[in-house]
């Protein structure tokens, strides 16, 4: 599949088929996440899949009321619990070296995208999931304290194919030279 095709045509699916998804599809997708860029190669991703159906409803509680992702985490034959090892990325000598601090946010975003754009080449749907109560989640699949939850990806077989909603022109979002 073109990488321009991917990039403007994967959607944020909320429905999902509970139809199971096989190991050698699951890894392929960990591998793009595995391959993405980081801070000086720190690698400080973690991932825990959550296949478990019981495990998977307990995460869906944590989930903000009201969010249509929800049924995604419950249907979804998998999750991947995406999340970030504090102090690795953005830091030299144990200090931050930026005044962005800690680059653990932008490490596993560049990883999640990856993984999305993957999944959907794969004929997968995925949704990235914010708002829910990660220390909720971290409590409930045992993540050590010096990771953090960043966020829930569902995946699986699409039930639908939202349409693209309209994107800015770049006239809009680009500057050259200046601001």
């Amino acid at each position: 599949m073109d990488l321009m095709h991917a990039i403007k045509n994967r959607r944020s699916i909320r429905r999902l088929k509970a139809e199971p998804v096989n190991n050698d599809l699951v890894d392929t997708v960990l591998e793009a996440g595995r391959w993405a860029p980081s801070w000086a190669n720190t690698q400080c991703w973690r991932f825990v899949v959550v296949r478990d159906a019981l495990m998977r409803g307990k995460v869906a509680e944590t989930i903000s009321p009201g969010n249509p992702a929800t049924d995604a985490i419950r249907n979804a034959p998998v999750t991947i619990v995406v999340c970030g090892e504090l102090g690795r990325s953005g830091y030299k000598k144990g200090a931050p070296t930026t005044d962005k601090g800690d680059w653990y946010m932008f490490d596993t975003a560049l990883a999640t995208q990856n993984m999305m754009l993957t999944a959907y080449s794969l004929g997968l749907g995925t949704v990235a999931i914010g708002s829910f109560d990660a220390s909720k989640v971290a409590e409930l699949l045992g993540v050590p304290s010096n990771v953090r939850v960043v966020l829930l990806l569902p995946l699986g077989y699409p039930v639908e194919e939202p349409t693209p909603p309209r994107r800015k022109e770049l006239s809009e979002i680009v500057s050259y030279d200046r601001y």
